[in-house]
């Protein structure tokens, strides 16, 4: 596993290392496994490289690592560590696109126009050297800058980039792809692992130019292939009846005049947004390709993050039979469906763990907030309570049925998302505001209990 690349390996590959080539990724982020190239080509014409990490180039199938990596499946992201799913050689040093280092990749170069169109593309191997590791904010500022603020080529890409990235998405939402786009919970831990600060950190425009180029490298790969047996990243259609009683449910919230402040339209969209995952499917890996439902995509792979995904490396050793070497694929379509039961199954628990992961360290920082009060909003209804998220830092706990109006028997109207006191005849429904106090809150079991502040004197 030599770190150096022999000039017997470049010449197989194609040279893009004198073009303008960045990596965006977290400031945290200490593996790299997508780039982005630029270059104007002339006549209204770019030329857009997506580099991926060429995991496989020295991870041999069936190697040791190569067994060990698919066990794993997927790396795993906690908030305090993360746990990789290859070696820390290989994903923070070989195969990581470094700046000033360079690297072997699976690419996709199109040539695109100014409204990203695209002309033509090439899928090949391809050896490249990142000029610039950006992190998410330092992108957003060269992107915020003012027209002829900097003329630097960077910041003329990137700009240029912004502007294909939002002529794609705007494409994707309008063919029917949903517009559901999740805050990043952000943790500030002490130098003893404790959580001191939460926050939430809203996508901006350079973290949709990253995904908006992935997604099409995403698409174009996977469309490619054609009819070969493939891993496909499918999304089948959500449940019809649920989604129907959605709608219904935001109509009458609308009606009811609940969503004419800012506060309250961004809480209920984030209700409405929640509400809508629910009752979708799960996308899964899948042989058996149905389409993306919520990409509004008819094709759709995973081939951007060879690195921390399994399904990634596959896909790359069947482009390269396909595409590069002209072979056919080392796996029948019955072993490809066992191998995407097992990735989507380690997948979801990989996801449940950085959920329990995030869960803990909220439950953690409340602990040192008992008996304080916060501003919040109803979340999710239930039979047993009302889940409440905290405006500040969107921690979420519950306040049971038994405490939501002392000494009253609430009734869970299951249709409308609401409880409603027999009594007094108070409501409880998503969206609505509340002031809780903070009264328990268990690391053990990622339990934390709240108390509305007009009942809290009586606990």
């Amino acid at each position: 596993m030599e770190k150096g690349i022999s000039e017997q390996e470049i010449m197989r590959r194609r040279d893009m290392r004198q073009v303008l080539t960045f990596t965006i990724d977290p400031a945290d982020a200490k593996d790299f496994d997508d780039a982005i190239s630029f270059e104007s080509l002339g006549d209204g014409l770019y030329q857009v490289g997506i580099h991926i990490a060429d995991v496989t180039h020295y991870v041999p199938t069936g190697s040791d690592i190569d067994n060990e990596a698919y066990v794993k499946g997927t790396s795993v992201y906690l908030v305090d560590r993360v746990i990789p799913m290859l070696p820390e050689r290989l994903c923070n040093d070989l195969c990581s696109l470094r700046e000033g280092e360079d690297k072997l990749c699976m690419s996709v170069v199109f040539t695109m126009t100014a409204d990203a169109k695209v002309d033509k593309y090439k899928i090949c191997r391809t050896v490249i050297r990142s000029d610039k590791r950006l992190n998410y904010e330092e992108a957003q500022e060269l992107l915020d800058l003012s027209a002829g603020a900097s003329g630097d080529t960077l910041t003329v890409a990137l700009k240029q980039l912004n502007v294909m990235a939002k002529a794609l998405r705007q494409r994707r939402f309008a063919a029917g792809a949903l517009d559901i786009e999740q805050e990043e919970v952000r943790f500030r831990l002490d130098e003893y692992n404790h959580p001191v600060e939460i926050w939430f950190a809203k996508p901006t425009d350079a973290n949709h130019l990253i995904e908006e180029f992935m997604l099409l490298a995403n698409r174009t790969v996977a469309k490619h292939i054609g009819s070969k047996p493939f891993v496909y990243r499918v999304h089948d259609k959500p449940d019809e009846d649920k989604m129907e009683a959605l709608h219904k449910f935001e109509k009458r919230l609308r009606a009811a005049g609940k969503m004419h402040t800012d506060e309250q339209r961004d809480t209920i969209n984030g209700v409405i947004e929640m509400l809508t995952v629910r009752a979708m499917a799960k996308a899964v890996y899948s042989p058996h390709n149905i389409g993306h439902y919520g990409l509004a995509f008819s094709h759709y792979t995973h081939f951007t993050s060879p690195i921390r995904r399994y399904p990634d490396m596959i896909v790359h050793r069947l482009v390269d039979k396909y595409v590069l070497t002209g072979k056919s694929a080392s796996w029948t379509m019955e072993q490809l469906e066992d191998m995407c039961d097992h990735c989507s199954a380690m997948e979801q628990q990989a996801q449940q763990a950085e959920r329990d992961s995030i869960k803990l360290f909220q439950t953690l920082w409340i602990q040192d907030h008992l008996g304080e009060v916060f501003d919040a909003h109803i979340v999710n209804v239930t039979e047993f309570g009302l889940f409440v998220r905290l405006d500040a830092n969107r921690v979420e706990g519950l306040i049971h049925i038994a405490q939501v109006v002392e000494g009253d028997f609430m009734q869970f109207d299951e249709k409308n998302y609401r409880l409603i006191a027999q009594r007094s005849g108070q409501t409880f429904t998503l969206g609505d505001p509340i002031c809780v106090q903070v009264i328990r809150a268990d690391s053990t079991r990622l339990q934390i209990d709240f108390l509305p502040v007009n009942n809290a004197e009586n606990d």
